[in-house]
């Protein structure tokens, strides 16, 4: 190789500067060479606090031309916050979660925290899940998932944690829950199928969980005062493949149902399967399905599902809230429930 040609080569790559050696840029560097306070630059990356623009401007130009990067670990000691909040959530094959999640997400990103998820089984005890949570310093606890008991909601509420229930509910006096309106949802449903002039009626339950019971309670209440019977109950378990198989028992009846109201979508998307590719019925004509929460997949035209919705950007809304004043200690416990509509 010519001198020439290996000068070329040398000037074309820069050296490399091992981790080791690479020093990272502090909130000190970004102060000095913005002219502002440290804590000035502190407050720039902490959503909600009081700045003036020029300084936050200084600060942003700054940051961008030095490559800054909060330390979230160095905020965490300062603060004796994580900004982190810990969901307790079932497996996400029910697509009411996913959304959930995006949107629980979105929303606590806008107040400076990020989730931290916690999946539950449907038969998992909640005495490892419990610990696991307390050890990984989150700041705040939103319970989704029906399967965990309530004693584990007061168990985190007695350690200070702050807590709100989502999509369910408890008898104890210590925890915040935002909820769906159950009752009126189940008794719109039984309304509608009792204007098709149904006569044989069923209801797939999910797991022992408040929301499950309640719409069962109602749909019975309503039945009831219109001298009308329950034909047949069943348990989905909220399981797509046990809703499978104990549909399959309900239309392998003599006289099986024809109008069956689902404890959630996820269920109904489960019975309207086997309805129409196992059995060869026309849902909506010789048997209606109607389900709770209008997920998305259940306004799809090969399912076109009845459904009572729920408005999930609006119970998120509600959770945020009530976490932001428990963290403030503005707020003792709060039961919030938020109208939906029924979906035809």
């Amino acid at each position: 190789m010519k001198p020439s040609q290996a000068n070329r080569n040398l000037k074309s790559k820069p050296p490399r500067i091992s981790a080791a050696t690479r020093r990272l840029v502090t909130a000190y560097d970004v102060a000095r060479a913005a002219g502002v306070s440290q804590s000035a630059v502190s407050r720039a990356f902490s959503p909600g606090t009081s700045i003036s623009k020029l300084t936050l401007s200084k600060g942003e130009k700054a940051s961008r031309e030095l490559g800054y990067r909060p330390n979230a670990i160095a905020r965490m000691l300062s603060t004796s916050r994580s900004h982190l909040v810990g969901v307790v959530i079932p497996p996400l094959d029910n697509p009411f979660y996913p959304a959930l999640l995006e949107m629980l997400s979105a929303a606590f990103g806008r107040i400076g925290y990020r989730l931290l998820l916690f999946t539950s089984q449907s038969q998992q005890t909640f005495d490892p899940l419990l610990s696991e949570v307390l050890s990984s310093r989150v700041d705040a606890l939103v319970m989704v998932a029906a399967a965990i008991s309530s004693s584990f909601a007061d168990e985190c509420k007695q350690s200070g944690l702050p807590v709100v229930l989502l999509n369910r509910k408890t008898d104890s006096h210590n925890v915040s829950s935002v909820v769906g309106a159950s009752e009126v949802g189940a008794e719109t449903i039984a309304r509608f199928l009792h204007a098709g002039a149904h006569r044989r009626y069923a209801f797939i339950a999910g797991s022992e969980s408040s929301t499950s019971r309640d719409r069962e309670a109602a749909f019975k209440k309503y039945l009831s005062q219109h001298d009308l019977k329950l034909h047949a109950r069943v348990d989905g378990n909220y399981s797509f493949e046990q809703t499978r198989i104990v549909m399959r028992s309900l239309l392998s009846m003599k006289h099986r149902p024809d109008a069956i109201f689902c404890v959630n979508d996820h269920t109904a998307l489960a019975a309207i399967n086997v309805a129409k590719i196992e059995f060869g019925l026309e849902v909506g004509r010789v048997l209606s399905i109607v389900g709770v929460d209008d997920s998305e997949m259940a306004g799809w035209p090969i399912f076109d599902l009845t459904t009572y919705g729920q408005p999930i950007a609006l119970m998120v809304e509600h959770v945020v809230e009530s976490i932001r004043m428990q963290l403030a200690g503005k707020l003792k416990r709060t039961e919030v429930v938020v109208p939906g509509e029924l979906v035809v």
